[in-house]
């Protein structure tokens, strides 16, 4: 069939104005997320020493990468102080879903202040590597880690390899998967380096992403820190100052650790 001129840039003509459509629908949706996400960082729950971590740790920019939506069910691991729940929390109560993958401790934290937890799902027991089971298979739509790998490494590879596969096998296909961990220098011993530096190099956590079954959407400078040397560590550097008194001015100049972020994606 020839389509008449006419006809045919009427064809293309909707083509484009639906293409722009979507692009419109898009950027829309884009900034009604980040506008959100904004919104529960300025929340008033959150301490003035939390806030202060902000400028180090770019929530709204790194939820923004890993492609978090209001609607989805999302799972946050080992969540500690609940520094990113006071942020997930209030961002899904609405629409999405928080699920904490911690000790059974951490529902102190949530119903202490019900206001901004009460409506997070529910707390699964998580230690891994004895208890790593994260939930149904296939029925979230993003697993979150914030600075825990090496954690998991320091009791032994097994128990970090259990926790991609843990992420893995609950996500949905198309799930993400977001990993934010300190960064060892390239190609250091991932385990010797995760003992005394609490530190991993992003080779290393790349390709166990790779090995579990991952492909690999995007790798972000968003929480790089360049003046960070990577050979000291962790707790050395802001906020913990745990090293001697006279090398807290040096450590205060550097700020927090230099971050690899990953995300990645369930085939």
């Amino acid at each position: 069939m020839v389509l008449h001129r006419r006809t045919l840039n009427t064809v293309l003509s909707s083509a484009v104005l639906f293409a722009i459509g979507l692009c419109a629908a898009a950027d829309a949706s884009a900034q009604d997320t980040t506008a959100l996400l904004q919104k529960a960082v300025n929340g008033s729950w959150r301490s003035a020493a939390h806030r202060a971590r902000d400028r180090y740790r770019h929530p709204v920019a790194t939820l923004r990468f890993f492609g978090i939506q209001p609607n989805m069910t999302v799972i946050e691991l080992a969540p500690g102080g609940g520094w990113y729940t006071e942020i997930l929390a209030p961002f899904l109560r609405d629409n999405g879903h928080l699920i904490e993958a911690a000790p059974s401790k951490f529902e102190e934290k949530i119903k202490a202040d019900p206001a901004v937890f009460g409506h997070i799902e529910k707390v699964v027991p998580f230690a891994p590597p004895r208890e790593v089971t994260l939930g149904p298979p296939n029925s979230a739509d993003m697993v979150l880690t914030f600075r825990n790998a090496h954690d998991w490494l320091n009791r032994s590879p097994a128990a970090l390899d259990a926790v991609f596969k843990a992420a893995f096998d609950v996500l949905k296909p198309g799930g993400t998967f977001g990993v934010v961990e300190h960064r060892a220098k390239p190609f250091a011993d991932a385990e010797q380096s995760s003992k005394l530096l609490h530190r991993i190099p992003e080779d290393y956590l790349i390709a166990l992403g790779l090995k579990t079954g991952f492909r690999l959407q995007g790798v972000s400078e968003i929480n790089e820190n360049p003046a960070d040397p990577e050979d000291v560590n962790v707790h050395r550097l802001p906020p913990d100052l745990a090293g001697p008194d006279g090398e807290h001015a040096k450590m205060k100049s550097i700020g927090e650790s230099d971050r690899m972020t990953l995300r990645f994606e369930k085939p």
